[in-house]
């Protein structure tokens, strides 16, 4: 047998994590959504009972209630989905040392030469699935075939609890009646840019000159026009520290705020976590970046240079510079801060973290504060996450 490359896609994730601790949503109509109290915020997951009634992602809480009033929203809780993630790829990589995470739910598996131990693809696939809802209580989709483009293609095509095959000899009857939506990396823009070109399926865009498309649509014009016909020559590759390429985290708010220390609260929480990450793996970054959502659902993202640090407290402060500079004082409902820059050795004087303005105590011995972080950092991973967190953080009882 040749290349054999599985994508396992978890069904509606979020709401299905929620499902293991509130077992009385099971068979009920559910979402994972912002404020449940004052309804307000968007759809981030929906079970596939709310999906019936029209509920979908990113849609508008107030708008999700008039499709199912008996919606049962639950807040959003990501450090709790993450750890469920992990063990998913754990249980994974006891089929496949190969895997590639593509985000929080989903991860491709390079199954090549397995057969001879796990049986046919269908046949492992099905262990898969079965451990991860017998050892989890989650539900998953695998996409079978002989590259990731194919796979990911499969792995949509039977939701929820589907086992899919699409190889190549395949697509013709199975892929090319599909609209060029349904083609991973076509967006919203890409797909309109593709039905002024009259092109309106896969087989449209399979079946086009080559030359006209990358003359209409540029590099990814000719990326799209290989994976119409079942080319994808990426190799499956195995997530390391050494290929990451930014750490970055971000939080949609219960409430939208309009309050400076509320916000500067939340960059310490998202810049502790981003910290912690980068020192895990060993990654000092140069460039520190901000995302900023606001109520009406406009974005704007800032970025700075400092000298290469995963020190918590410096990129907190440089997450916070960047807020004061940049916020327009509208609402905000998302904050994001990144870490990025790790193989760059560029000395910045852009951005001095001695002379920021408004903070208390200033970074007057970085070995000490670096050697206060490592405690930290092991007197967590031996005891968790929760056992110390910075002072604004911890709730006045």
């Amino acid at each position: 047998m040749g290349r054999v490359v599985f994508l396992v896609d978890m069904n509606a994730f979020y709401i299905s994590c929620e499902s293991t601790r509130h077992p009385e949503i099971i068979g009920k109509p559910a979402a994972v959504a912002g404020d449940p109290i004052n309804r307000t915020g968007i759809i981030l997951t929906a079970n596939y009972e709310a999906r019936k009634y029209g509920v979908k992602t990113t849609m508008i809480l107030k708008d999700a209630f008039k499709l199912c009033p008996d919606l049962t929203i639950i807040p959003p809780d990501h450090k709790f989905y993450e750890s469920k993630s992990r063990e998913v790829m754990k249980i994974l990589s006891d089929f496949t040392p190969i895997i590639e995470q593509n985000s929080i739910d989903e991860a491709w598996l390079d199954m090549t030469g397995s057969e001879k131990v796990l049986g046919l693809p269908m046949v492992s696939a099905k262990k898969i699935m079965d451990r991860i809802n017998k050892e989890l209580g989650l539900w998953c989709s695998i996409g079978i075939s002989e590259n990731k483009f194919l796979s990911k293609i499969a792995s949509e095509m039977k939701k929820p609890m589907g086992i899919t095959e699409l190889w190549k000899k395949d697509i013709k009857e199975k892929m090319w009646p599909l609209s060029v939506m349904r083609m991973y990396g076509v967006g919203k823009q890409t797909a309109k840019k593709l039905h002024d070109m009259g092109i309106i399926s896969i087989k449209d865009l399979a079946t086009a000159e080559k030359k006209y498309i990358i003359d209409k649509l540029g590099k990814i014009g000719s990326e799209l026009y290989y994976y119409a016909n079942g080319i994808d020559t990426s190799p499956v590759t195995l997530n390391s520290g050494n290929n990451m390429k930014s750490i970055g985290r971000s939080v949609t708010l219960p409430n939208d705020t309009v309050d400076i220390e509320c916000a500067k609260k939340i960059l310490l929480e998202l810049s502790d976590d981003v910290g912690m990450t980068a020192r895990k793996h060993g990654k000092k970054g140069n460039k520190v970046q901000i995302s900023i959502k606001y109520s009406n659902f406009k974005s704007v993202t800032r970025q700075t240079t400092v000298k290469p640090t995963y020190l918590v407290k410096n990129i907190y402060l440089a997450g916070i510079k960047l807020l004061e500079e940049n916020w327009n004082n509208q609402p905000i409902r998302l904050l994001g801060i990144s870490i990025s820059g790790f193989n760059n050795n560029y000395k910045s004087d852009q951005l001095s973290l001695f002379e920021l303005p408004k903070i208390n105590e200033q970074v007057d011995d970085i070995d000490k504060i670096d050697n206060l972080e490592s405690a930290i950092y092991n007197i967590r991973e031996k005891y968790g996450s929760s056992i110390i967190k910075h002072g604004p953080l911890i709730k006045k009882m």
